[in-house]
């Protein structure tokens, strides 16, 4: 059992219980991919898995699990509304290198300079935000340019045991989800006039991720630039392919 396992499984169990979930199509060659790291005597086995369904809200729910022991591991779970939903992206970046561990929880917003916007998604998950920065402090600086994309509820920690991990950020990821998606039960179709402002804020933050992916390197070492580069724009953050495809 690795680290971030129980998360996943969490994760898509609770799925399975509150929305009528659809398979959402993980191209080929990024169901699993392995890569042997490291020197022969001491080699590392690098294992990344990808998880993808959808439902009537929502239009990807996917996971990308990196499994490589004491090297790395890393849970990355996004999900992205449909386009005519207002609802803010549920983000978690959970990473665990041999430095330590790397925690980012959010309701990452469409419109994060609107104080109608905030007040909406962002204020009913202060007290949640609040109860878990007692155990869980800011991690510190991220880049300028990145802050428009995460709301004031933005957990961004740097806890220093494994145990913390197993306990609060986990409590912390399960209160998260569960909260988007009581956003996502009461979510009401946007106006036709809306559609393009919030098509515009999708794309805007893919490009944004997609550009800024910091698991880029990563996979690089692991498994080339050619894979990369297609599981980042092909699976990870692909609404403009399915756009250009419909």
């Amino acid at each position: 059992m690795t680290l971030y396992q129980p998360f996943l499984d969490y994760a898509i169990a609770t799925l399975n219980e509150r929305l009528d979930l659809q398979p959402y199509p993980i191209p080929a060659g990024f169901e699993q991919k392995e890569a042997s790291v490291g020197s022969k005597t001491r080699a590392q086995t690098v294992t990344t898995t990808s998880y993808a369904v959808c439902s009537k809200k929502l239009r990807q729910i996917r996971a990308a699990h990196v499994q490589g022991g004491g090297l790395v591991q890393v849970l990355n779970f996004v999900i992205f509304p449909r386009l005519d939903y207002d609802l803010p992206f549920f983000g978690a970046d959970l990473v665990t290198l041999p430095g330590g561990h790397l925690i980012a929880i959010d309701m990452q917003p469409l419109f994060g300079d609107r104080d109608s916007y905030r007040a909406k998604y962002a204020d009913p998950v202060m007290e949640t935000f609040k109860k878990y920065q007692v155990n869980l402090p800011w991690g510190g600086d991220f880049p300028e340019e990145a802050k428009a994309f995460f709301s004031p509820a933005f957990l961004w920690t740097r806890p220093k045991e494994t145990e913390a991990v197993e306990t609060h950020v986990f409590d912390a990821f399960k209160d998260y989800l569960a909260l988007y998606l009581d956003f996502v039960d009461a979510a009401e179709k946007m106006q036709t006039t809306e559609h393009s402002e919030i098509h515009a804020a999708h794309l805007r933050y893919l490009r944004y991720r997609a550009e800024k992916d910091p698991a880029r390197g990563m996979f690089k070492r692991f498994y080339g630039e050619e894979w990369t580069e297609e599981y980042i724009h092909g699976f990870l953050f692909d609404l403009e392919r399915q756009l250009a495809a419909a």
